[in-house]
């Protein structure tokens, strides 16, 4: 009988060991839902792009925002990756969205919850709906081996954060979590410079594809020059993975400036921030609701302008994250053979 309950004992902390050392076999079967897609492309080493649900839900209005997915998604397979658009549907994490799936989140719209890391537990705990942030797709994404993610733009220092501390998760996860991030840089309503210290502090690699000024987003320059200039998906392969190699522990930026026949409209749409600014000070809106303010607001006083832009940076940065997706994969597979 001891010896039965020893043996037991010895299983259960064997057990125990390799669901420390393999987190994801005992957590996906439970926890996360990777698609067929995404599960299979994983387990063959293909190259995989994950992105993030928050554009779908609070970007933009129904359909656009369904047919917009659905085209950033087309544009990562045609450039040899697979799409892994993640999202928290029922509080289900799913890595990887059918049609029905991505259809259903757009038609939900603002109903799903904005979903950063802090807010992951809850939404699953109360079988939630929600759209993850840039944080939280870097959380998933590295969860389950997924070392590129492309978004529109990440999160910031606020301005004026040095008096509320109003400074974007997204920030914190790029220094603890080992994912590359592929966007157009900051938006101009955050404070830039502040970022990229904030950043440095954190020991974030922050990289300018072909360029030596950190992109602001709606504009191509920012002022901020950047320490890192990479000139080709080869050159963020082979960043990424001497990262992992390293075993350094926190993400990548990978700024890309806005292609720069949408680049003309970036003053006006900057004049449209500042006004936007001014209302969003006046009516007293910060935290989490300040940001979907500040791009609705933005958007009507622009007639449409910066949505347009804001859509055809993120299919840009679909298009140069699978293909630095594919140099990864490339890269590995060398090394390996």
């Amino acid at each position: 009988m001891a010896a039965s309950a020893s043996s037991s004992s010895a299983l259960s902390r064997l057990s125990n060991i390799q669901n420390h050392l393999n987190p994801i076999d005992s957590l996906a079967k439970n926890l996360v839902k990777i698609s067929p897609e995404v599960s299979e492309a994983l387990s063959h080493g293909r190259a995989v792009v994950a992105l993030e649900s928050t554009i779908i839900s609070h970007g933009m209005p129904y359909p656009q925002n369904f047919e917009t997915a659905k085209e950033v998604e087309a544009i990562v397979r045609n450039n040899g990756a697979v799409p892994a658009t993640i999202a928290i549907l029922e509080g289900l994490p799913c890595v990887g969205l059918s049609t029905e799936e991505l259809e259903r989140l757009a038609k939900l719209g603002s109903k799903a919850q904005k979903t950063a890391r802090r807010d992951i537990a809850h939404v699953v705990a109360t079988r939630g709906n929600g759209a993850t942030t840039v944080s939280a797709t870097m959380f998933f994404a590295s969860m389950v081996g997924i070392p590129v993610f492309v978004t529109g733009g990440i999160g910031g220092v606020h301005r004026h954060g040095e008096h509320t501390m109003d400074i974007s998760s997204d920030l914190t996860e790029l220094g603890r979590t080992p994912v590359a991030v592929v966007s157009a840089g900051i938006k101009s309503i955050l404070d830039i410079p502040r970022t990229l210290e904030y950043l440095e502090t954190h020991g974030v690699c922050v990289a300018a594809y072909k360029t030596n000024e950190f992109p602001a987003f709606f504009t191509e320059t920012s002022g901020s020059k950047v320490p890192c200039r990479v000139d080709s998906p080869e050159d963020c392969a082979r960043l990424i993975d001497v990262n992992m190699k390293l075993k350094l522990g926190s993400g990548i930026v990978i700024g890309v400036p806005i292609p720069r026949e949408h680049a003309a409209s970036g003053r006006v749409i900057e004049s449209a921030i500042q006004s936007a600014l001014s209302e969003a000070r006046e009516k007293d809106i910060t935290g989490n609701a300040e940001t979907p303010f500040l791009l609705a607001r933005v958007n009507e006083l622009t007639g449409g302008l910066s949505l347009a832009s804001n859509i055809a940076l993120v299919k840009n940065n679909a298009l140069i994250g699978a293909k630095i997706s594919v140099a990864l994969t490339q890269l590995r597979q060398q090394e390996s053979n």
